[in-house]
């Protein structure tokens, strides 16, 4: 076989493989091929390869795939090679960088093919692949002419239906020039209302073009032939009563419309036959096409699109024409507006290119000015050239963000209207709901804080977890972006419900719901997104009362909006929110809301509902108080749920949740594992800050509470914020209980201590000083035989004190305060039982600090007896 062909192209030829997944051409590299006979260890026998060697890697074979002759090597232009694998059937092309070295290739290829066709056996050493072709010999088929129609019609159905007869069908098509005998059979068909012979020349063409050869469909779109082919496709024999109109569609020259004159005649070639293919695609075959031929088809007009945008991008002198259109000194509007069109036809075909190209095109149209484009287009009288501005700027968007907001940095630092300003203008005015939807998108994505920070920031959005967020490296530029956008182009942004302060009813256009919705939702965003700048805004502008005012709008949908907005607040958790709420009235309208639509269970009601589920759920107590406090009558109304009836009870049972140092410490180690991971951290170091004056002011205040009853009531009172003749809020135990907790707190201090020892002196005192720092506070003196024993027991009690699981975390610290407070009376009348004094009684101040090892050295042993 070697010497039955010419000699194999010696150069590497550069060149792309694409590979055909999902009806979408996948880049799988660039290299250089080469055609060759390779030796096969198996056959003991050369065959025809077609190879590809990784230009990046040199190592590394991008395509190897053998020669035969069910493989289907099929030229298409002057740059592309396309087949079929045999073994897996999966379609792959080769997009040569020069028309020489595909000519080569394709040399090759193309006689070892014909060579295996002629042999008409076994196209390799194996012998089961053994093929009888029928179609040895050529086929023939009548000459073109009203009369043999039936016997054309009849004789390429029977080709057709086997792979050898199509194959046979297809070469006999091209090589008789078949298709352009037949384009004059319709005008005299036409010419003589022959409907018949009109209905098998439809009939035919779909044949052929159903023949998936990429050759004849190329012919059929020709300038010469396209007219005659789709003529023919106009009389449907399924349709007989209806005639199309694809010769009047497509021959109208004024669809083709060139901004800036192409030069190229190919380039020129090529669009018009994309346009012509994508008609054939999508309207004149579409109820017909299989999917061979619709991958044919796609292929086609990937390939087509790769070189025209390829040409435009790489031409500066045609890129800088196009966006000179925009320049001061262009006066014709109609131009600019096409151009904005052609800009937006770029950037749709560039979606379908691979991303390096695309990212290219992306490029350089911003080097030439395309921001300046979107710009004008944006603010364009028409709509359809506002859809195309949006269009582009949401495909360049949805390719690289951070691409844009340089852009826009850019423009902030040279003083120009940033992009984000122009987006501002058009939603606020936009009528086009399906623009205004995609703006409000590219404006949430643009000013995303987070987007380019990778991985975790996924995961940040993901979960809502503040605390990873707040781990996470901003962007500096990013946040001083976000920082103009909030002292500036925020207040034009929300102005319309700004505006809506003084406004008395609350009936809206379309228009103006619409953009409230779209405010109402990128303010959502923002307030999870932006938490810092958020918050002064809202409190600053009084966002939440504006946006309880929609409440009392008649369209549902935008209370629905509206209530989103209240639930994004609350599930936040954040302290702010839930105050600004409270103090604001917030929830009246809402509960209002529920009671309106009571009797319905429809949507609202529903959502409502689950709005102050999430309250009690989630046991948010300033807000459960604050709704008893203010509408108890109005949650007694409401009976068909127990949502509401269970706030009263608890609020009932607790006596308002009053923040007692008691409760406010077995609280947080009980309510904390409820609460979810979306602003904890935050709110729980809030919570430590402010309990720490507190607890200062807690354990600086005399434990005389017997004998000196008004100082007792008054720190009460300030700690409590309760009123000093409320009774206690928890009982305290019985005695039994107190054995057991003493037998519990027992591996540390109170292990030694005899029946006249105060047993819970010691661990109060360890208390305070891990809480507190060491102060000097005055007890009970201590009989010199207690305080002998306790010095010799100083070494074993406090080594076990210094264990990590007694004071190994701010959790245990909490758990035993609660013990400890509540043995707090109990304690005083014991230390004023063994003091006996009756001047101001001085305390005992135990300090963890090694020098109570040393036994006697302890501040509190040393001054006891002074």
């Amino acid at each position: 076989m070697a010497q039955a062909v010419p000699n194999p192209p010696n150069d590497k030829k550069r060149v792309k493989v694409y590979e055909l997944r999902n009806n979408d051409w996948f880049d799988r590299g660039t290299g250089f091929c080469t055609a060759a006979f390779i030796f096969n260890e198996v056959s003991r026998q050369e065959e025809p390869r077609v190879l590809v060697q990784s230009e990046d890697q040199p190592d590394r074979m991008l395509l190897e795939t053998r020669i035969c002759k069910e493989d289907g090597f099929q030229k298409q232009q002057d740059t592309l090679i396309v087949w079929t694998e045999p073994t897996n059937g999966v379609d792959m092309a080769l997009s040569f960088q020069e028309s020489e070295g595909c000519a080569a290739i394709w040399k090759f290829v193309n006689n070892i093919q014909q060579q295996l066709l002629a042999i008409g056996g076994p196209d390799d050493a194996l012998s089961d692949d053994i093929a009888i072709d029928p179609f040895n010999s050529p086929i023939s088929l009548p000459v073109p002419a009203l009369g043999s129609l039936p016997d054309i019609e009849t004789q390429m159905r029977g080709l057709h239906n086997t792979q050898p007869g199509r194959e046979a069908l297809t070469k006999y098509v091209i090589t008789e020039d078949y298709i352009q005998k037949l384009i004059p059979l319709v005008e005299m068909a036409e010419d003589m209302e022959d409907l018949a012979s009109l209905h098998r020349l439809c009939n035919i063409m779909k044949t052929m073009i159903l023949l998936n050869d990429t050759a004849i469909i190329e012919l059929a779109v020709t300038d010469d032939l396209v007219l005659g082919v789709v003529g023919a496709l106009e009389y449907d024999p399924d349709f007989p009563s209806h005639k199309a109109n694809h010769r009047q569609w497509l021959g109208k020259e004024g669809r083709y419309k060139e901004v800036v004159r192409i030069d190229d005649e190919g380039i020129r070639k090529k669009i018009h036959a994309t346009y012509r293919l994508q008609y054939l695609k999508d309207v004149v075959l579409a109820r017909i096409l299989d999917d061979p031929t619709f991958s044919v088809l796609n292929s086609l007009i990937f390939f087509n699109q790769v070189d025209i945008v390829q040409h435009l991008q790489t031409n500066p002198a045609f890129l800088k024409e196009l966006f000179g259109i925009f320049g001061p000194q262009e006066t014709d509007q109609e131009r600019r507006k096409e151009a904005v069109l052609f800009i937006q036809q770029c950037c749709a075909i560039a979606k379908n290119l691979q991303q390096p190209a695309r990212q290219q095109l992306y490029n350089n149209f911003l080097v030439h000015g395309l921001l300046s484009v979107i710009n004008f287009a944006l603010r364009h009288a028409d709509v359809g050239v506002r859809v195309g501005a949006t269009d582009v700027l949401v495909s360049m968007i949805d390719h690289d963000p951070q691409m844009i907001r340089q852009t826009i940095f850019r423009q902030i630092n040279e003083k120009q209207t940033p992009l984000t300003d122009s987006l501002i203008d058009l939603l606020l005015v936009e009528a086009d709901l399906g623009v205004k939807a995609q703006i409000a998108d590219a404006i949430k994505v643009l000013l995303d804080p987070g987007s380019q920070n990778g991985p975790l920031d996924g995961l940040t959005r993901a979960n809502g977890d503040l605390a990873a967020r707040s781990r996470a490296q901003p962007d500096p530029q990013q946040a001083e972006f976000v920082k103009d956008f909030y002292d500036d182009s925020a207040k034009k942004l929300f102005k319309p419900l700004v505006d809506l302060k003084d406004r008395d009813h609350m009936d809206f256009s379309v228009h103006q719901v619409s953009l409230f919705i779209y405010l109402i939702e990128i303010l959502c965003f923002f307030v999870r997104q932006h938490t810092h700048h958020s918050k002064y805004f809202v409190l600053s502008e009084k966002l939440g009362q504006r946006i309880a005012q929609l409440l009392s709008s008649p369209e549902k949908y935008l209370k629905l909006t509206a209530l989103k907005f209240f639930r994004n607040l609350i599930g936040l958790q954040d302290e702010f929110y839930n105050q600004q709420m409270t103090q604001g009235k917030l929830f009246e309208p809402i509960l209002n809301l529920v009671i309106e639509t009571m009797p319905r269970d429809n949507l609202l009601n529903s959502a409502c509902l689950e709005f102050f589920d999430f309250i009690k759920r989630e046991n948010i107590k300033n807000i459960i108080s604050h709704l008893v406090e203010n509408y108890r009558d109005k949650l007694k109304e409401i009976t068909y749920v127990d949502i509401f009836s269970n706030f009263i009870i608890r609020y009932d049972q607790t006596q308002g949740f009053a923040p007692s140092m008691e409760t406010s410490f077995l609280d947080t180690e009980e309510d904390t594992p409820k609460r979810p991971e979306t602003g904890r951290g935050n709110r729980w170091e809030s919570g430590i800050k402010d309990l720490d004056a507190q607890e200062e002011e807690y354990f600086n205040t005399s434990d005389d509470e017997d004998d000196i009853p008004g100082k007792a009531e008054s720190s009460r009172a300030s700690v409590n914020g309760a009123s000093p003749l409320s009774k206690p809020l928890v009982d305290y135990p019985s005695d039994e209980e107190n054995e057991n907790m003493e037998t519990d707190l027992s591996a540390g201090i109170l292990e030694g201590a005899d029946e006249n020892t105060p047993p819970t002196s010691a661990t109060k005192d360890a208390e305070k000083s891990l809480l507190l720092p060491s102060t000097l506070l005055s007890s009970p003196p201590e009989k010199v035989s207690e305080k002998r024993r306790r010095e010799e027991e100083d070494d074993d009690e406090m080594t076990k004190l210094s264990q990590p699981k007694r004071r190994n975390s701010s959790s245990s610290v909490g758990s035993n305060t609660g013990s400890v407070l509540r043995r707090k009376k109990s304690f005083t009348n014991t230390s004023h039982t063994t003091g006996g004094s009756g001047g101001k009684a001085n305390k005992i101040a135990i300090s963890l600090s090694p020098a109570i090892k040393s036994g006697g050295e302890s501040p509190g042993s040393g001054d006891s007896g002074s």
